[in-house]
């Protein structure tokens, strides 16, 4: 990540999947600088005294440092998208984030009727259907199978082309041993454990 303008330059800062960035000053901070996230803001707080050139480096520090937090939150099994609307916009931030915003959906939902498959595209009017059985398994599995369904409105099959897209989300091969291993042991009536810390017992690329 390239260092971000500075705030002071009047040049609105975004983090590199568009969300708004606020530098805060403080007079009560002396040498402490934190990141959080505030209603869909990455905020940087910063000590009052920093100069430009020190603002500049400290926020695209905080800002690499935020992004790593957020991809070990998801890891461990950050807040699922529960509902259609929540699963779509989440769909949206796994398309700018991995995709370049190039796959653009008209609907993504959650559907009970998928049993041979964890997700499923139509390229022609750019649905996208993800099996409820995802749900108990760790966010990491299920924005695998998100954007593989998101390139298959790009490309409809399992090309190179295709994988060069998928293999953009860093936790595709994973993922993919993930599904299998749960894919073997449902096929043979085992169990097998798929809690949100992604601890698997056994964990097909169905999609």
């Amino acid at each position: 990540m390239g260092r971000p303008p500075s705030a002071a330059a009047g040049i609105p800062l975004v983090t590199e999947d568009g969300a708004p960035v606020v530098v805060r000053r403080s007079a009560r901070r002396r040498r402490t600088v934190a990141a959080f996230w505030e209603d869909g803001n990455a905020v940087v707080a910063i000590p009052a005294s920093f100069t430009t050139s020190q603002e500049r480096e400290w926020v695209g520090r905080m800002l690499s440092k935020l992004k790593k937090q957020g991809e070990r939150q998801a890891g461990a099994g950050r807040r699922r998208p529960a509902t259609d609307q929540a699963l779509a916009s989440h769909a949206a931030h796994l398309s700018r984030t991995y995709l370049g915003g190039r796959a653009v959906p008209t609907s993504v939902r959650w559907v009970g009727n998928q049993n041979s498959r964890w997700g499923s595209a139509t390229p022609a009017d750019g649905t996208i259907r993800l099996s409820n059985k995802l749900q108990p398994m760790p966010q990491w599995v299920i924005d695998y199978v998100l954007v593989h369904e998101l390139a298959h409105l790009l490309v409809a099959g399992h090309n190179a082309d295709f994988w060069r897209l998928v293999e953009a989300y860093p936790e595709t091969q994973r993922a993919k041993a993930f599904l299998e291993g749960v894919a073997f042991a449902t096929s043979r009536g085992l169990p097998t454990s798929t809690d949100s810390n992604g601890h698997e017992e056994a964990a097909g690329d169905d999609c």
